[in-house]
């Protein structure tokens, strides 16, 4: 009997310090997993905020280069405009106060 005790002992670990080790090696694993994840989430999280700026910033940039209006000037449309009516003025369709506030109004006055 003393060698049958000697020959068990001689096997291995055992079943609960194996099931313990594999719990640990389980854990350490997902604890691993879980932490490469959250830093991947962060590193994301931080590009996507860059694209945002740069999107705004070139949207600033183009805002900022766009052609002013003329200042103090008039447009090919308001002058179209104007001659449209004072054709209306000159066929008696407008009268002078009429043509005067629609002109007002064109030029923004």
């Amino acid at each position: 009997m003393l060698v049958r005790r000697v020959a068990m002992a001689r096997r291995g670990p055992g079943l609960i310090r194996t099931a313990a080790a594999t719990a640990v090696v389980a854990g350490t694993a997902s604890a691993v997993s879980g932490r490469v994840r959250h830093r991947q989430e962060a590193r994301e999280a931080e590009q996507y905020a860059a694209e945002q700026y740069q999107q705004q910033q070139a949207y600033a940039q183009q805002q900022a280069y766009a052609p002013a209006p003329p200042a103090g000037g008039i447009t090919d449309d308001q002058i179209n405009r104007l001659e449209r009516l004072a054709e209306l003025q000159k066929a008696g369709v407008l009268s002078p106060q009429e043509f005067e506030t629609q002109k007002a109004e064109i030029l923004g006055r």
